[in-house]
């Protein structure tokens, strides 16, 4: 059984989150009063239906946008108080994405769109190069470095998103429905790489209204109408 000193520390940590969109009578609470850890290493679920503001909350946590209310910590720092280039760095040091939509550029090259957060930093072409056709190698797609983006499939361009997700070298991946445009089979080739993530340590952050998807993480969190329940507590 762990004790106290034993437990994993929490990476990421929400403390009475809101957040509103909207003015006048169109404003409406999408995040009301939200508490949240994320222990380092850990995958977790968060689930709820459309609205509900799971993804607003994932954006939160990742460092995309700012509460109205609320602190978010990263590795016990508050970010709130932290110059805007210290939270770009920090969100392109330690966080990697993966959407539904894919947000490859399709006039570029696959090897240009996965290395863009190391061009972003600021890393040397040649290193760029390395790291990106390392990550493409591991999720079979070295063979397409030079292709377009828009001429890879479905399950293709989700790979070279999670290589680009990769190439930063994060401690933390975001996937934000990551299998909702995808067949059942591609889907689930996508889902085992995110668990091998996992499995290597990386703390997994899954945005999801698949059951399925969701009981495969070791801890989950609904959201409903703003509020959170089950597992919200470290």
């Amino acid at each position: 059984m762990l004790t106290a000193m034993d437990e994993p520390t929490a990476v990421l940590e929400a403390r009475h989150v809101h957040r509103w969109y909207g003015t006048g009578s169109a404003r409406f609470h999408a995040l009301d009063d939200v508490s949240l850890q994320v222990r380092a290493g850990e995958s977790l679920a968060v689930v709820g239906k459309s609205g509900s503001g799971k993804s607003t909350l994932m954006h939160l946590l990742a460092l995309l946008d700012s509460p109205d209310e609320g602190d978010l910590l990263v590795d016990g720092v508050a970010t709130g108080d932290l110059p805007a280039r210290q939270v770009q760095r920090l969100r392109n040091e330690r966080f990697g994405f993966v959407f539904q939509q894919f947000f490859l550029n399709p006039a570029e090259s696959v090897l240009e769109n996965v290395v863009l957060p190391l061009t972003i930093a600021g890393v040397p072409a040649p290193a760029r190069r390395e790291r990106g056709m390392a990550v493409l190698e591991r999720f079979g797609l070295a063979d397409k470095a030079r292709n377009r983006a828009i001429d890879l499939s479905g399950g293709q361009k989700q790979r070279a998103a999670l290589s680009r997700a990769l190439v930063g070298r994060p401690s933390v991946v975001f996937a934000d429905e990551p299998t909702g445009n995808l067949d059942s089979a591609t889907g689930a080739q996508v889902e085992e790489e995110l668990f091998a993530l996992n499995a290597e340590g990386i703390t997994l952050v899954v945005v999801t209204h698949d059951e399925e998807l969701a009981a495969r993480c070791g801890r989950r969190v609904s959201v409903q109408d703003g509020r959170l329940s089950g597992g919200a507590a470290a």
